[in-house]
Formats: C-alpha cells, sequence, structure tokens
C-alpha cells in the first residue's frame, strides 16, 4: 500500500510532538484526524491556550478531538468515524486499549530513548542527568503496559559533553520526526517485523527507568560528585530548571542554575559553599571540587550570564542556605 494513501490520526501535545505532526503534512501524508490535550489555562491572566500540536492542525485545517476522558463513548465513535488505518503517538497520555486497537496496522509511539531503557515520561531529562554517553529513539506499537509494546526501529543519538536537556530535545525532535515518517512507510508496506522487548531486555544489566519529575527532584545536592551535580543541572536545563537556596539580604531566594561545569580538585571547602570573584565567576564547592556557574536566573529576574548576575549583588548579601 502506498503509504502516502493511508489515514493517519495523530496524537500528541507539545513541540516535540508538532514537529513530527509538521513533518507528516510537509511529506504529503495524509493526517485525517488529531488528537490533543484539552486547552489549558497559561500566562497571566490565564486565559485558555491551545497546545503546540492544535495550533498547527488548526492552520492545516486538520479536524481536533480533546477529550477530556479517553474511554469516553463520545470520544470512541469520533475517532472511529475517521476511519484511520494508522495511529500515530508522540508526547501523549497513556491510551487504553478500545483507543489502540482501533487501526488495521496498530498504533505506534516514538519514544525519546533506546527502549527498554528510560521507559516513563522524561527520558531526554534523564539521560543526561544520570550523565549517559548515547540515547536515541524508539517507535513502538502500544501494548497494556506503558512503554513495553514490540519495537519497530530505533536511531541512535550521541550526547554531547555538557548537552543540556534541551539542546538534546531539539536533536531527538528532528530525529524523532524523521523515524516516524520511516515507520509509516515500514507498515505500510509491510517492511518491518516488530522485535519484542524482551530479547533486548536479556542484553542488559541495568534497567534504568525515566519517571516524571517533581519540584523536589530539581533541588541541587551540592554533597554530590561536582560531575553529577553538573549532570544534574544540565538534565534540568532550560525546563524545570535545576535550583538551590541563597539568603539574600536576609531573604530566601530560589536561584535556577541553567548551565555549569565540573572543576575537580581537592579543597578544604564546605559542600555548598558559594565563592566568587565578585565579576565574572560564581561556584558552589562539592566534595571532589568546584561546579562553576555559567548562566543562571533569580525569582523574579531574568536569565542571565554569571557575570550580568554579579553586577547586580554585593557578595557579602549571598549566602548558601543548606537543607
Amino acid at each position: 500500500m502506498n503509504p502516502k494513501d493511508l489515514r493517519i490520526v495523530f496524537m500528541g501535545t507539545p513541540a516535540l510532538a508538532a514537529f513530527s505532526l509538521k513533518r507528516l503534512c510537509q511529506e504529503g501524508y495524509n493526517v485525517v484526524g488529531v488528537v490533543t490535550a484539552p486547552d489549558k489555562p497559561a500566562g497571566r491572566g490565564l486565559k485558555l491556550q491551545p497546545s503546540e500540536v492544535k495550533k498547527y492542525a488548526h492552520e492545516k485545517t486538520i479536524p481536533v478531538l480533546q477529550p477530556e476522558k479517553l474511554k469516553s463513548p463520545e470520544f470512541l465513535e469520533q475517532l472511529k468515524s475517521l476511519s484511520p488505518d494508522v495511529q500515530v503517538v508522540v508526547a501523549f497520555r497513556m491510551l487504553p486499549e478500545a483507543v489502540w486497537s482501533q487501526p488495521p496496522l496498530g498504533t505506534f509511539n516514538m519514544h525519546a530513548s533506546l527502549l527498554p531503557q528510560y521507559r516513563g515520561a522524561a527520558p531526554i531529562n534523564w539521560v543526561i542527568i544520570n550523565g549517559e554517553k548515547e540515547t536515541g529513539v524508539t517507535t513502538f506499537l502500544l501494548d497494556r503496559e506503558i512503554d513495553t509494546g514490540k519495537i519497530l526501529f530505533q536511531e541512535r543519538l550521541a550526547i554531547f559533553e555538557n548537552e543540556t536537556a534541551g539542546s538534546l530535545h531539539d536533536r531527538i525532535m528532528i530525529a524523532g520526526a524523521d523515524l516516524v515518517l520511516k515507520t509509516i512507510d515500514a507498515l505500510a508496506q509491510n517492511q518491518v517485523e516488530p522485535l519484542d522487548q524482551s530479547a533486548l531486555l536479556a542484553e542488559t544489566t541495568q534497567l534504568k527507568k525515566a519517571p516524571k519529575i517533581f519540584k523536589e527532584d530539581c533541588l541541587i545536592d551540592w554533597e554530590k560528585p561536582c560531575q553529577k551535580a553538573v549532570n544534574h543541572i544540565h538534565g534540568m536545563s532550560p525546563f524545570p530548571g535545576a535550583f538551590t537556596l541563597l539568603r539574600v539580604g536576609g531573604k530566601e531566594q530560589i536561584l535556577k542554575i541553567y548551565e555549569a561545569e565540573a572543576r575537580e580538585f581537592i579543597h578544604t571547602y564546605k559542600y555548598g559553599e558559594l565563592l566568587s570573584d565578585g565579576k565574572t565567576s560564581l561556584s558552589f564547592a562539592t566534595p571532589d571540587g568546584l561546579v562553576a556557574v555559567k548562566s543562571l536566573q533569580m525569582a523574579g529576574k531574568k536569565r542571565m550570564s554569571t557575570a550580568d548576575f554579579l553586577r547586580g549583588f554585593q557578595l557579602e548579601d549571598l549566602h548558601y542556605m543548606p537543607i
């Protein structure tokens, strides 16, 4: 079957998903409907804002479904009426079987890791936090358990030195879209043999997970080695943002750190001790060295370089607050 003749329903919400949707449309694939999250309040006025996927779908006059409940009879009937041959999922919710089992060619997901490693909601963040040297993207058929279905294709990506989750996200966004197109073509032409993840599980000694990140996960632990602290900072950059607590002029303040560099050496500083020349450098001590801060953001301020930050503060007013 010609891949361009397939009736495709696309499911996703953020920019990562919208990029794949855009590529499908640009390459002439037949996207007959989009499923995305309901509009959410955002901004100072808390006005309802559409998802990135919905914005693009409206530009292309593609029908959009925004169900509150994926098992509702009304939504299931609307989905059925689109008569999808295949459903593509990128950064969306867990789907019930009544949804993923509908198309004759199945429903596949593009996941931002080399499955079975880093199953979960935040694989891009966790591979950086854990100091991995390699990651990738995977397309797999949906099954009853999340991120466990049979693998269709994988593409490997090297992780660069001092790479942030933000830069890796952008590279995965491109590689993932390419893999989505490759997967649709192969399914249409019956040129792929799904691989059970259990075959890959036997090759790994430790299965690493990628759970959802909460605020408490973002607090920097200066008792960790400096490279691990830097990995943590870069894995949270730019969102949700790793932070430490400072006392500024007698008040507790959150300081987010986006870019840093590990400098290992023997010293006698206390962990978390703040060191600076007052002009261009700001560092925090760890047991085996220093974490040199490159860019940061104080609560209520814009993100800025360390040098710009230091122009606005007297060093004697800054004090690290141990937790």
